[in-house]
Formats: structure tokens, C-alpha cells, sequence
């Protein structure tokens, strides 16, 4: 299993970006390194703390191309929001850990 170096700069790109100016003690804190917190949801958004190694995953990078096209770098949550459903998330993130 190979990482491919463009799809992690970008998805850096896209957390630095969406992160910008909006980090506090107490939000980076309870993110444990090694983790990215997301926020996900279409109406109301929940937030959940996942492994930075599922960023380089195909199934979770169309997720990030959806968060991209939709919100731009500018996310309303502050960081990193994916524009999806939590059943579509839960789905992808179920087939992460199987495998």
C-alpha cells in the first residue's frame, strides 16, 4: 500500500486552510495526534475525531473532493466539514476499518 504524495498535500491543504484562524487551546487538545476532527452532517452537523490515515484513502478522498466543491476553503464549522450524510459517512468509514 503506497500513499501518493499530491493527495496528501492536498488533503493537508485542504485542514490548514479550513482550520485557519479558528484553532483554540481547547479545540486542538482534545484531538489526539495522529487524528483529525470533522464535522458531518447536511443540516445539523456532528463532529468526529477519525485517524489522519483515512485522508489517503479513495473512498474517503470523495469525500473531500464533495467538501470541496461545495464549501470551497471557506467551511462554516471552522474546520473540516464533509457535506454528506452520517449513514454515508458511517458507511465509509466502516468499510475503512474492514479493511
Amino acid at each position: 500500500m503506497g500513499f501518493h504524495l499530491p493527495e496528501i498535500v492536498r488533503a493537508k491543504q485542504i485542514l490548514q486552510r479550513s482550520s485557519a484562524g479558528y484553532r483554540t487551546a481547547s479545540i486542538t487538545m482534545d484531538v489526539p495526534k495522529g487524528y483529525v476532527a470533522v464535522y458531518v452532517g447536511e443540516n445539523q452537523r456532528k463532529r468526529f475525531v477519525i485517524p489522519i490515515s483515512y485522508l489517503n484513502q479513495p473512498s474517503f478522498q470523495d469525500l473531500l473532493s464533495q467538501a470541496e466543491e461545495e464549501f470551497g476553503y471557506d467551511h462554516p464549522m471552522g474546520a473540516l466539514t464533509l457535506p454528506c450524510s452520517e449513514n454515508v459517512f458511517f458507511d465509509v468509514i466502516s468499510s475503512l476499518k474492514r479493511s
